[in-house]
């Protein structure tokens, strides 16, 4: 889908504009570290904010009618497990099948569904992702580990400013059985993007 703004930068709101520009003075001051604050951000986009999505993967995975509901109108049914608010107002979910696997990028920024999947990491932010995930999407997937049958057609999905995606991944084989619990702690982050797949079942 196309986007509707020319760059990141001339999309920041006011709150944004005087973070970005707090953090340039602490760190040019010294009194912030980059590297610390790197690690800060790895840890709520690599585990605090995916656990969110994972639970909102694992009951679609469990409950055909909510799993219905989030492919109608994922926003309300994000929201009504009480994950909501800034860069989630407008969600869609795109369902991974045996033949089409979807992946989602941002062509232009990175916008991303934080309410979901926390902050976005380092590399779905690079040029290089966000240019090749259109253009050779089955390369950058290999890069990822992800090796998909040939038969299997990969959608990708540019996310914007006013629609952001949620890629529900296949629900791998011998989860049966398992509770919603057991579900989401094999959902990764990655996969919620499509760049990865879930993890089996031990």
């Amino acid at each position: 889908m196309p986007h509707d703004h020319s760059d990141h930068d001339n999309h920041l709101d006011p709150m944004e504009a005087r973070v970005r520009a707090l953090e340039t003075i602490l760190t040019q001051k010294g009194l912030v570290d980059p590297a610390a604050m790197d690690r800060i951000i790895e840890t709520y986009s690599e585990d605090v904010g995916p656990k969110n999505g994972a639970q909102v993967v694992a009951r679609a995975w469990d409950d055909p009618d909510f799993a219905d509901w989030l492919a109608r109108d994922a926003t309300a049914a994000i929201e009504a497990m009480g994950f909501s608010g800034r860069q989630g107002e407008h969600m869609h979910a795109v369902f991974n099948t045996g033949s089409v696997h979807n992946l989602v990028v941002c062509t232009l920024c990175s916008c991303y569904p934080w309410p979901v999947l926390g902050l976005p990491p380092v590399w779905y932010k690079s040029p290089a992702y966000r240019s090749r995930a259109v253009y050779e999407p089955r390369a950058v997937l290999a890069e990822f580990g992800v090796t998909l049958p040939e038969g299997q057609q990969v959608r990708v999905w540019d996310s914007t400013a006013e629609l952001r995606y949620l890629v529900i991944p296949e629900r791998p084989a011998g989860s049966d059985g398992l509770s919603q619990a057991e579900l989401a702690a094999l959902v990764t982050r990655d996969s919620m993007i499509g760049a990865g797949l879930p993890q089996v079942p031990a």
